[in-house]
C-alpha cells in the first residue's frame, strides 16, 4: 500500500460506497470491501475477487436466486488501519449505516485492536448515517475537504455537520427482492407483481421510507426525479450547494438514458446543472434491491 506523505489524513470507507475501483485510486480512498454469496458457502470480496458487473449477471442469469452480502471482518480493518498507524498518518473510516450493517462496529473494534499496538494512533470512525452511491458522495466530500487543506478535526466536524443532509430517491424492477429481504408483506409483494405496481423509496438518517406506488418503469422513475424536484424547492440552499449524483445497478445504458432525462427536467424546473455523475449500484444493496435499482443520491457538499 503506497502511504502518501503529505496527506493530512488518509480517508478509508467500507465497500457500500459504490465508488468505481478507478476513482478510488485516482483519489487515494482504501475501500475495504464486503462480500457477496450465491451459496451461502463461498463469500467473495466484492470488486476484488468478483466485479459488480460479474455479480449483477449472476442475478440476471439466475432468477429466484437471492444472493447475500456480508460485512468487513475486524482483520479486514486492521489492515486497512495498519499501515497508517505504522505512519502516523490520522484516518477517517466512514462506514454504511449502522441500521444497515454491523460494519461500523467491525471497524471500531478493529481501531482498539490497533490502538494497543499503536497509542497514539489516530482513527475516527464515521456512522455516514447513509449507504451505496450516496455514501460515495460523501466520501467524495471528505476528499474535497482533505485536498482543499481542512485539518483532522475540521474535516471531522464538518462531515458531521453535512451528514444528515443525505438522501436517496429511488424504485426498483420489482418487489421480489425486498419481499425476500423482508422490506415488504408477501401480500403486498403479491399485490405489486400481479399488477406492475413499483414502490417509491426515499432514504434519510440510516432507514428507508415508503414514498409511494406507481405501475410501469417509466412511470415510477418520472415520479423519482419529481421526489427529487420536491426535495430541492424545499431546500434553503441552491443546487449548487449540493453534491447530485445517479446510481443504477445493471442496465448501465438506462442509467445513462435516466440521467439525461433529469438533466433536461431539472433544466426546465430552473436547476440548471452542466453534468450530473452515473455511479454503479453495489452488491451490498443490489442483493436487497435486484438488478434494477435506479435513482438519486444528493447531500449538502463540504465546500459550497
Amino acid at each position: 500500500m503506497v502511504i502518501y506523505m503529505s496527506e493530512t489524513f488518509h480517508i478509508i470507507s467500507d465497500g457500500s460506497c459504490d465508488l468505481p475501483v478507478e476513482l478510488t485510486r485516482e483519489k487515494n480512498i482504501t475501500v475495504v470491501p464486503f462480500y457477496v454469496s450465491f451459496d451461502d458457502e463461498h463469500y467473495l470480496k466484492e470488486n476484488v475477487e468478483i466485479s459488480i458487473r460479474d455479480f449483477y449477471q449472476q442475478m440476471v442469469d439466475k432468477k429466484g436466486v437471492f444472493p447475500k452480502s456480508s460485512m468487513p471482518s475486524v482483520r479486514d480493518y486492521e489492515e486497512a488501519f495498519l499501515p497508517f498507524a505504522k505512519a502516523g498518518t490520522p484516518v477517517i473510516c466512514i462506514c454504511i449505516t449502522t441500521k444497515f450493517s454491523g460494519s461500523m462496529q467491525a471497524a471500531l473494534n478493529a481501531r482498539e485492536s490497533i490502538r494497543e499496538q499503536y497509542p497514539q494512533a489516530e482513527i475516527t470512525v464515521i456512522d455516514s448515517s447513509i449507504n451505496t452511491v450516496l455514501q460515495g458522495q460523501y466520501v467524495l466530500e471528505a476528499v474535497r475537504l482533505r485536498d482543499n487543506g481542512f485539518g483532522y478535526q475540521a474535516a471531522i466536524d464538518r462531515l458531521e455537520a453535512i451528514k444528515g443532509t443525505g438522501r436517496i430517491f429511488f424504485t426498483v424492477g420489482n418487489v421480489e427482492y425486498l419481499k425476500h429481504g423482508g422490506r415488504i408483506g408477501k401480500v403486498a409483494a403479491a399485490a405489486g407483481n400481479i399488477l406492475d405496481i413499483r414502490p417509491l423509496i426515499t432514504l434519510k438518517q440510516g432507514e428507508i421510507f415508503p414514498s409511494g406506488v406507481d405501475r410501469g418503469r417509466k412511470r415510477t422513475t418520472q415520479k423519482v426525479i419529481g421526489l427529487l424536484l420536491e426535495h430541492l424547492r424545499e431546500s434553503s440552499l441552491g443546487i449548487e450547494c449540493y453534491s447530485l449524483a445517479v446510481g443504477y445497478g445493471y442496465d448501465r445504458e438506462e442509467g445513462m438514458a435516466f440521467r439525461d432525462h433529469a438533466l433536461t427536467v431539472l433544466q426546465e424546473n430552473g436547476y440548471g446543472i452542466p453534468n450530473l455523475p452515473v455511479f454503479q449500484i453495489g452488491a451490498t444493496i443490489g442483493v436487497h434491491t435486484g438488478p434494477y435499482p435506479l435513482g438519486f443520491g444528493i447531500i449538502e457538499k463540504g465546500i459550497h
